[in-house]
């Protein structure tokens, strides 16, 4: 996925998530700029975010976040390190 397409479907989740069809990312939101983004939400959009991408953030990824950009750089970089699928031996390719 492209950075433009992993923002736009992340702003998709923070719309639900908040409930706020205004909400417009940037790399360079914050949680102090979305009036909501409290610790529950902040659970709640992880969450979210995990569902959607089909992946799931560390700890120290979840903590060290400052920004929206840092969240899509870490979706971009999971993306790259899925797994690729395995055919089998008796596939035809």
């Amino acid at each position: 996925m492209t950075h433009e397409e992993i923002m736009d479907k992340l702003t998709e989740i923070f719309r639900d998530v908040f409930d706020d069809d205004t909400i417009v990312l940037t790399d360079k939101t914050a949680a102090n700029e979305i009036e909501d983004w409290d610790s529950l939400m902040h659970i709640n959009l992880i969450e979210s975010v995990e569902r959607a991408f089909h992946m799931q953030f560390k700890m120290q990824e979840v903590s060290g976040m400052k920004n929206v950009g840092e969240m899509a750089q870490i979706v971009a970089e999971r993306g790259s390190d899925a797994p690729q699928k395995k055919k089998g031996l008796f596939r035809r390719r």
